[in-house]
């Protein structure tokens, strides 16, 4: 890594110094400082520093950037030299990303970074842009990537700390770059993973093989197929030693499991015959992999194939890595619909979710690794950003629309049990910029606040007043999802869209389903599937059941069961329009028409709800 650089001028307007060469005496410094991230003391000792000296160092932050950024074009235009907190709250705008992508794009169009910061913009990041398509283009300085590179350190002492025999194998971890891009002025466009992996250097590796099972020359191959396949291979020859099993996200870990379904019968003629598959051509991924099939192993080929053939692939990661002690990977949000596979899979490996970010601003840190998939929380690190809290009102607003006059709060200020949308200001340009996450506040660590991820704070599906939000639709589709236990099904994947060419409209699910044994199958006779359109409805809120019951404006919902592998097909869609396979995230609504046809085209089977849902005059709309 680079000498990490401290951010904050010094009052005579000089440049910033190394924050291991500060002369004051200040308690708390505005970001995280250099640390060993080999010693767990000295970053556990980092982390209790932060979250005890909340306030200072977030009001600290923010005068620094103001100081630092007061003559950009941007704040300049809004500010008009006035740095002080309550100038800047009164004066610059609550705003999303449309109202500061022409800045945006003006840079990436070769004009200067002092647009919207004052310090040269290294790369822009791509967000997983799979709502609209198109990836959103964030800036960052490189001072912002060491931070975040260094807010990824603080993490693992938890995690070794909470879960035993840890240290005693390495970490299976499924990472994937994508291939990089440039604007038209030739900044670098790269996903966030992307960068990070990127950023391993000769000086720096030493921490990378200490804990990857795959060699890194593996992990930043360009070809998914080629780098998932040898990454698994490598897994496959340490078995012994994989102590954890992973990704960044569930539902890139799911995609693993189900690569691994697939190929098992190519992988073990590997391990037995000692050779590598002709189709693996990529120079690092041969290179990497060399190290390690060396000959031939017919035993340990043996006890793999015994394991994937058999019926059910229950448990089947922790009869593979019988030394495994976790699966590591985000499961919150949108990601918690994946929690009963990883279930199924792990055999009762515990999940671990242990951070929260975004390509706009890294986070929270999950401080009990070992919690519940359901109560996971993660503690803000307040040197990360500038954080603003916009209280949800329970009846909620439409997605995108922000009150005349919000409540909004500074992070030390929220309340236990409230609901807030998060706002982030960063050193890279971004100023009360709207990430659309709603969060709980659940309670505190020192003084930094703790938060439960709620889900997004956007419309999803709507038809006349009835608006459903990603919590409600989530939390709907799991209610119905349980009843395909009884039957040996698994919920594999689903997304949503509005249909209406016919009145009244009404709402379509696109399910995946899959079979915890291999010759499980529906009973013809069943009507579970219907049966799950109806607690799909029993589930959403008093508006929609009103529209469906009372006022007859909204049709059955309707589920249509599409062939396995129709959301691979949906993800390479999206990833052949910009997406990233580690960031990949199924957008739970789908409008795109070519994305669409995707889904029309795999369906098999189509259901509707024969019942109407409940609904009684007294029910407030407002609840929640």
């Amino acid at each position: 890594m680079t000498p990490f650089i401290c951010t904050e001028r010094e009052r005579d307007g000089s440049d910033p110094i190394h924050c291991s060469q500060r002369k004051d005496n200040r308690k708390a410094a505005i970001m995280l400082p250099k640390f060993d991230p080999t010693n767990p003391l000295a970053t556990m000792s980092v982390l209790e520093d932060v979250t005890t000296n909340v306030k200072k160092i977030q009001d600290s932050l923010l005068e620094a950037i103001l100081s630092r950024n007061s003559q950009t074009e941007y704040l300049r235009g809004f500010l008009t030299g006035q740095l002080d907190k309550q100038s800047f709250k009164k004066n610059v705008p609550i705003v999303t990303y449309e109202d500061i992508k022409p800045h945006i794009d003006r840079i990436a169009n070769g004009e200067p970074s002092d647009l919207i910061c004052d310090r040269p913009i290294s790369l822009l990041l791509a967000t997983t842009g799979t709502s609209g398509g198109i990836p959103k283009l964030i800036p960052l300085t490189a001072e912002e990537l060491e931070q975040r590179i260094l807010f990824g350190f603080l993490y693992v002492p938890l995690v070794f700390k909470h879960i035993e025999g840890l240290t005693q194998g390495k970490s299976l971890m499924f990472y994937f770059v994508t291939r990089e891009s440039e604007t038209v002025s030739g900044l670098m466009v790269r996903f966030m993973i992307t960068c990070v992996l990127k950023s391993v250097n000769p000086t720096n590796s030493f921490l990378w093989d200490r804990v990857q099972i795959s060699p890194h020359a593996i992990a930043i191959c360009e070809d998914t197929n080629q780098g998932m396949y040898c990454q698994l291979l490598c897994g496959l020859l340490q078995r012994e030693h994989v102590a954890r099993l992973g990704a960044p996200y569930a539902s890139s870990f799911l995609k693993v499991i189900k690569f691994l379904e697939d190929h098992w019968p190519e992988l073990c003629s590997n391990i037995r015959t000692g050779r590598l598959s002709d189709w693996i051509t990529d120079a690092q991924c041969v290179s990497g992999i060399g190290n390690f099939l060396t000959a031939p192993d017919p035993d340990l080929a043996n006890l793999i194939e015994q394991e994937c053939s058999k019926t059910s692939w229950e448990a089947i990661l922790s009869r593979i890595w019988p030394k495994a002690k976790c699966i590591e990977a985000v499961i919150t949000g949108t990601m918690a619909q994946y929690i009963p596979l990883l279930e199924f899979y792990g055999g009762g490996l515990p999940l671990v979710s242990s951070w929260y970010g975004s390509s706009e601003c890294f986070i929270g840190i999950n401080l009990n690794p070992l919690s519940k998939p359901s109560d996971v929380s993660y503690t803000i690190i307040p040197s990360m950003g500038y954080f603003e809290f916009i209280e949800v009102v329970k009846d909620r607003q439409e997605a995108g629309h922000v009150p005349a006059d919000p409540v909004v709060v500074d992070l030390v200020d929220v309340k236990i049990g409230h609901d807030y949308e998060l706002l982030v200001t960063t050193f890279s340009g971004l100023y009360r910029y709207r990430l659309g996450d709603v969060l709980r506040v659940t309670g505190f660590h020192n003084n930094a606040p703790q938060f439960y991820f709620v889900g997004r704070q956007n419309v999803v599906l709507s038809i006349d007043l009835s608006k459903t939000y990603e919590e409600d639709l989530l939390k709907a589709v799991k209610n119905a999802s349980l009843l395909l236990e009884p039957h040996d099904l698994m919920l594999m994947d689903f997304t949503s869209r509005v249909d209406l060419s016919s009145l009244p409209g009404h709402y379509v699910l696109y399910w995946e389903l899959g079979n915890k044994f291999k010759n499980a199958k529906l009973d013809p006779k069943s009507n579970v599937l219907e049966e799950c359109c109806l607690t799909v409805e029993e589930s959403l809120d008093s508006i929609y059941r009103e529209g469906r019951k009372n006022d007859k404006i909204i049709g059955p919902l309707e589920i249509k069961v599409v062939k396995p592998g129709a959301f691979d097909e949906l993800m390479n869609f999206f990833l052949s329009r910009g997406s990233s396979v580690s960031q990949y995230k199924t957008p739970r609504s789908v409008t795109h028409e070519e994305a669409l046809n995707i889904l029309e085209s795999n369906v098999v089977s189509e259901f509707l709800s024969r019942k109407t849902p409940s609904w009684e005059l007294h029910e407030l709309h407002s609840s929640r």
